[in-house]
This record gives C-alpha cells, sequence and structure tokens, in this order.
C-alpha cells in the first residue's frame, strides 16, 4: 500500500461540498467513460442534505494535497448477521485522476480503518463495478477480496 506523508485526512465539512460535488462529477464522467450507463445523481444539494443533516445517512472524510481536497471517502455504519460483526460498509471513494498513485486512495481507506477500529466494527465492506479494473486492482493490493456468492440485489421505492 504506497502511502503519502504530503496526503492530510480529515472529516469533511459543509465548505468540502462544492469539491466533493465536482469530483462525483468526474467519478460520474469516469463511471460513463468504462461503459457504465448508470446514471449517478450525486450532486451538491444531495451530499448536503444527507450527509450533514440532522439525520446523516453516511459521513465522509476528505484528502487533501498542498491544501486543496482531492479525493472523498463515505461510509456509514452496518451489521453482518451471519458474523455477528458491526461493519463499516464504504459506499464511495473517489480521488482525482490528476493524483492517483500517489497515495491518496490508500490514505482515505486508512482512515476508513481507524474509523471501523474506533467503531468497533470488524470488517470493512464495500462495492466495486466489474467495468472499474483500477478500482478492483487498488482494493486487491489492500488485501480486499471479493465474494463471488453474493449478489447485490435492491428494490427501487
Amino acid at each position: 500500500m504506497i502511502t503519502s506523508p504530503d496526503v492530510l485526512v480529515r472529516d469533511a465539512t459543509l465548505s468540502d461540498v462544492p469539491a466533493i460535488a465536482a469530483m462525483a462529477g468526474e467519478f460520474a464522467s469516469y463511471m460513463r467513460d468504462l461503459g457504465d450507463a448508470t446514471d449517478l445523481k450525486l450532486n451538491a444539494a444531495a451530499i448536503e442534505r444527507d450527509g450533514f443533516g440532522p439525520e446523516p445517512a453516511f459521513r465522509g472524510v476528505v484528502a487533501e494535497l498542498a491544501g486543496e481536497v482531492v479525493g472523498y471517502l463515505f461510509h456509514h455504519d452496518g451489521y453482518d448477521t451471519d458474523a455477528a460483526v458491526r461493519l463499516l460498509v464504504v459506499v464511495d471513494l473517489f480521488v482525482t485522476a490528476s493524483v492517483r498513485g500517489r497515495g491518496v486512495g490508500s490514505s482515505l481507506m486508512r482512515r476508513a480503518r481507524e474509523v471501523a477500529a474506533a467503531r468497533s466494527a470488524q470488517q470493512i465492506v464495500w462495492t466495486v463495478h466489474r467495468l472499474n479494473a483500477r478500482a478492483r486492482k487498488f482494493y486487491k493490493t489492500l488485501g480486499g477480496r471479493c465474494v463471488e456468492e453474493i449478489d447485490l440485489m435492491y428494490l427501487q421505492i
């Protein structure tokens, strides 16, 4: 795992929302370029409403290089009833293209480990799109493993 002493990871604040929203747009473009047709809708209003409202659906951390926000990670608590353990669920991790490979993603995931430990979680779980080979490779370098036996399902409400 590459880490960089130049990367500052801290809790996200309301003042970070515009930078995070811009990166979310960059992420949507990146995924479209890979062939993902999903209409990604994360924007500043959604981040502010769902991450900083009275009952946040997620918490966030950001990574800075030279005072500029260049990455973010969103997470929430979860629970695995099969293993009877608390989880930290990473719902989004993105690093802007110009700084990939400089330890930003590793630093964000290291913070996720710290948050998980502080919340008594025994596992960190996340999803990664099959088309995103670069992300899959990155997560495997961290020791991440794919669960082939499980299909992600959802109901639209």
